[in-house]
């Protein structure tokens, strides 16, 4: 994956302490400066050892070398004193933890590590739940499983689109809709009614849907008395819906609802997959795009509408602990002046993005789809850019824009890793 490969470059920026694990012997001791390791383990079980320093814990359990600040582990006591299992709270006050805490006694067995506290708390972890939840142990997660594609990807997996009565009506439809749309970024559901009602019915399914300044369900016809390019018959490049919010929009609804003339197809872009190739050839470019924060702005005043949107953010962001994209933000229309880049940063950016740029527009990465009526589709705007070509005649669409928490709020709980 390119993040791992991110992390590894960004490692070697760092250097390495070439430091080897000390496996040790020895029992705990009671000083609290003293080094110590565990009990042998069960043959089934990971390998397990550990050695106490000043201010943290450093715990091998497998693969994975954790080191744990012993304020962490303090703060993050799972017992029913300092959390409430009901409703996943923490009960403990984090700010009433002495920053200075160490523990009097630590004990490892085969699966458990337990810490005894200056007051006699007791603190129990499980390994496997330190693996997964320590620093060391997400770096080498991915918050959000994905399948990259270019056109000819996509059209090889043959994802189905779902049944507008299955998707409303059963969790199997349902869940069968979102991992598509989480794996791809673009699910589509067929047989829908070709209106604005049925089409919100639709996205009411999986999320509240966001109001912003172009309404709840936006609903149009070319309108040449809004102050947006969207709202014509031109062709519109690839690019990211609402970069001017300090939160783009997460998700977006098409439908289609009748269209009598030529042209008008969509065009979809995988960000995410241009992404991967610039940070193959060319790492120094992915690096920047990830840093530079660059203005995107709208401004209208027609007849009644006055807004003037700014949002500020880097044309690709990352988690910092494991370097996984999660947001593309690209918009070569909204794209304020670039007045936050120093003169000897600016020309690299400018190269990084021409970069990214090359990529997007690769013939070989657009997937052209025609909208149709009765198919609505499901864009992540976060990753996937979309476009169309010019058109002619009366074609009339409407839409939405669903936040994001609750798209994967749905499908998390149909057991769905999002």
């Amino acid at each position: 994956m390119w993040c791992q490969r991110l992390a590894w470059l960004l490692r070697g920026q760092r250097g390495s302490t070439g430091r080897r694990w000390p496996w040790l012997p020895r029992d705990p001791g009671p000083g609290p400066a003293a080094p110590a390791c565990c009990h042998p383990t069960a043959p089934a079980s990971p390998r397990c050892a550990w050695q106490l320093h000043q201010d943290h814990l450093e715990l091998r359990y497998g693969n994975t070398l954790m080191r744990l600040d012993f304020v962490w582990l303090r703060d993050h006591c799972r017992s029913a004193s300092c959390y409430n299992a009901k409703t996943n709270q923490r009960s403990l006050d984090t700010a009433s933890v002495d920053l200075a805490i160490r523990p009097q006694a630590v004990r490892v067995d085969e699966t458990t590590l337990f810490l005894t506290w200056p007051d006699g708390h007791v603190t129990r972890y499980g390994l496997e739940w330190l693996a997964r939840n320590s620093y060391e142990g997400q770096k080498q997660q991915v918050m959000h499983p994905r399948i990259l594609w270019n056109a000819e990807i996509y059209r090889q997996a043959q994802v189905p689109s779902v049944d507008c009565r299955s998707f409303l009506e059963t969790d199997e439809g349902l869940k069968e809709f979102l991992q598509n749309f989480l794996l791809y970024g673009i699910a589509f559901v067929e047989n829908v009614a070709p209106t604005k009602e049925d089409t919100e019915i639709l996205a009411e399914r999986i999320s509240i849907i966001r109001e912003t300044i172009y309404g709840r369900m936006w609903y149009f016809t070319s309108d040449f008395s809004r102050g947006d390019t969207a709202y014509t018959k031109l062709a519109l490049d690839r690019h990211t819906d609402t970069t001017y919010f300090q939160e783009p929009c997460g998700i977006q609804v098409f439908h289609c609802l009748k269209h009598e003339g030529t042209g008008g197809r969509t065009l979809l872009v995988d960000g995410f997959h241009a992404a991967e190739q610039v940070l193959r050839r060319a790492p120094e470019h992915f690096e920047l795009l990830a840093k530079v924060p660059l203005k995107h702005e709208y401004v209208e005043s027609v007849g009644g509408c006055h807004n003037h949107m700014i949002g500020v953010g880097p044309v690709l962001n990352v988690y910092p602990w494991n370097n996984e994209l999660y947001l593309i933000r690209y918009n070569n229309y909204d794209r304020a002046v670039i007045n936050t880049v120093p003169h000897d940063v600016v020309r690299r950016w400018y190269h990084a993005h021409r970069a990214l740029t090359a990529e997007l527009r690769r013939p070989d990465n657009e997937l052209w789809v025609k909208l149709k009526p009765g198919k609505a589709l499901f864009v992540d705007n976060w990753r996937v850019l979309h476009g169309r070509e010019a058109f002619t005649g009366y074609r009339q669409l409407c839409g939405c824009y669903l936040t994001r928490d609750d798209v994967l709020n749905t499908a998390r709980l149909l057991g769905l890793q999002a």
